[in-house]
């Protein structure tokens, strides 16, 4: 449910998009050199023939004369129009992990056929991006704000300047209308959305979101927190504005939900936790951010953390903090926490 009002985050809170994050060190990373509409009314045929346009989620409508071939998008992204048969040229966000192997963010993307504009936070390579000659950027956006994803704040009017700009939401609303709205647009520039591997992933998706509805109501008492660890903080997400918290909400999972007013702070993120107060909420399975921005559950050494029931059941799952929308990407997401709800044992 949207709650129709704009919400400002500190970069901090931006970047906690999702569900919560601790992502001290790329806050700080600079430039680096290697570094509720439709889409258009006949959407193969425009693919052909051009010219193209595409009202995006901001109500602005990107216009070309001919559908794009120089495609410039957020990893995620460009991930999702992977999977649906169109390529990008370059992209910006999580695409390379510190040992040159891809992101979880790329998906199934050949990172090394790809140029990076920028790996992290703040990184966004002008000259580069200019000399792709881009016909289009495209990105997701986490407030109603029209902020577009990883493009950074100083420089996205020089950014902004050399291409149209599609922007995609995954704020406030189900995990299915950004699924929709990334399809659509594929659609737009050449995809065959009709393709035995669209429509079969599309139906995966479908029978992962019965089988989740099931699962959550056979097992009403299995208490689902949500997570992220940094160093110094737990951040344990709020439900309300995440589109795949929201969908497994709707779809009758028990989330554990701190209250309004400690979610306030964050512009209704997540609340801040020490790994002192890491046991303040009862859970049954704890989902942790799965984002390499994010500590990792294996590499937890707090205490209190150990001691908590479901991390001693082993009853902890990765969460897919930003997922790619694709459908062949989010059904995993709903089959495995189905599969985690009807295997858990109640610890709470």
């Amino acid at each position: 449910m949207r709650n129709g009002r704009a919400t400002h985050l500190t970069r901090r809170g931006v970047l906690a998009a999702g569900g919560a994050i601790g992502l001290g060190a790329a806050l700080a990373a600079c430039g680096d050199d290697d570094t509720k509409s439709g889409g258009s009314d006949d959407a193969s045929t425009a693919a052909k023939t051009g010219p193209w346009s595409f009202k995006d989620d901001r109500g602005e409508t990107a216009k070309a004369d001919k559908t794009p071939a120089n495609i410039v998008a957020f990893t995620g992204v460009a991930a999702a129009l992977y999977d649906y048969g169109v390529s990008v040229k370059g992209v910006f966000g999580p695409t390379r992990t510190k040992d040159g192997k891809a992101d979880v963010q790329a998906g199934d993307m050949d990172i090394s056929k790809v140029t990076i504009l920028g790996n992290e936070w703040g990184q966004f390579n002008i000259e580069k991006y200019a000399a792709l000659a881009p016909d289009v950027l495209i990105s997701t956006m986490f407030d109603d704000a029209g902020t577009l994803w990883y493009v950074p704040e100083e420089s996205k009017d020089k950014i902004l300047k050399l291409a149209p700009s599609v922007g995609i939401s995954v704020y406030d609303r189900q995990m299915t209308e950004p699924l929709q709205r990334l399809l659509a647009l594929a659609e737009t520039l050449g995809a065959d959305v009709k393709a035995d591997k669209v429509t079969k992933a599309k139906k995966r998706f479908e029978d992962a979101a019965a089988k989740l509805r099931a699962a959550a109501k056979a097992n009403p008492d299995i208490k689902v927190l949500v997570g992220s660890a940094s160093q110094d903080i737990f951040y344990v997400s709020g439900s309300n504005l995440s589109a795949d918290l929201e969908y497994f909400k709707a779809l009758g999972v028990n989330l554990v939900e701190p209250p309004a007013k400690t979610l306030k702070a964050s512009g209704g993120w997540f609340e801040n936790l020490s790994w002192e107060n890491v046991d303040k909420y009862d859970a049954d399975i704890i989902m942790m951010d799965n984002r390499t921005s994010a500590i990792q559950p294996d590499d937890i050494t707090e205490g209190t953390w150990k001691k908590l029931p479901a991390v001693k059941a082993g009853q902890v799952i990765p969460r897919v903090t930003e997922p790619i929308y694709s459908y062949d990407k989010c059904a995993p997401i709903l089959e495995d926490l189905a599969t985690a709800i009807e295997k858990a044992k109640k610890v709470s």
